[in-house]
């Protein structure tokens, strides 16, 4: 595991929605929950038969949630309702990269190690098709070496992006994360935003340029930061 600086640029807000597909029932204080509420943009994709799922009506309650939005959709999945995401994309293959502007796919299971959760095997063998939009896979930090290994292999064979975090709580590091790794701004219910992480410091000690700092290349001039994207992250820990 690595953490390499990135700079990511703040285009103009695209009105997409994000489509929050939860793999249990939620509690109140659930990161998924509070996006809900707290960002107009968010709505819950509820699935359920959630001790004994079932494949196909999973991958159809995806479906007709996707193709009810009028506008383009960012898939989060946490834990094993990534499988729904994986099998929706094999069944539809062509023409989703126009539904759907990315997706990202936080703890997801340890297909290597499918005893330790007995839903899976309702999922039979999972694809490992490429997503065809932009994913990333978010595994947590303090998972043991055989759950990374199993992660980046999933990230590789569904052409996903890994990354390392700590999804608990409101998570507000992980919404922040979200806009800027796939280039969007999107709209927030309440009026406080997420504060902005602080620039972390090089060896030198003085801090890194934070996105929205300065000019960017091609502009006149420098550009105020607008959100909490383009105060954005300077660092991601890429796994």
């Amino acid at each position: 595991m690595a953490q390499f600086r990135e700079q990511f640029p703040v285009p103009g807000d695209p009105h997409a929605e994000v489509l929050l597909v939860p793999s249990r029932p939620l509690a109140a204080s659930h990161w998924m929950a509070v996006w809900a509420q707290r960002h107009a943009c968010c709505r819950i994709i509820e699935l359920g038969l959630w001790d004994e799922p079932h494949r196909n009506t999973w991958v159809n309650r995806l479906n007709l949630a996707v193709r009810r939005v009028d506008r383009p959709v960012i898939v989060v999945t946490d834990d094993i309702a990534a499988l729904a995401l994986a099998w929706w994309v094999d069944y539809e293959g062509e023409g989703l990269r126009d539904a759907v502007l990315g997706a990202f796919i936080v703890n997801p299971p340890d297909l290597d190690r499918p005893g330790r959760d007995p839903r899976l095997a309702r999922f039979g063998a999972v694809p490992r098709t490429e997503m065809p939009f932009r994913t990333f896979l978010v595994s947590h930090v303090l998972g043991d070496n055989c759950y990374q290994r199993a992660t980046m292999r999933l990230a590789r064979d569904w052409g996903a992006r890994p990354v390392c975090d700590a999804p608990m709580g409101e998570w507000a590091r992980g919404w922040v994360m979200l806009q800027a790794v796939l280039h969007v701004r999107l709209s927030d219910r309440e009026t406080v935003r997420p504060l902005p992480l602080p620039a972390p410091h090089s060896a030198t000690g003085k801090p890194r340029q934070r996105v929205g700092d300065g000019p960017r290349h091609g502009s006149r001039g420098p550009v105020p930061a607008q959100g909490p994207t383009a105060q954005g992250l300077s660092s991601i820990v890429w796994c």
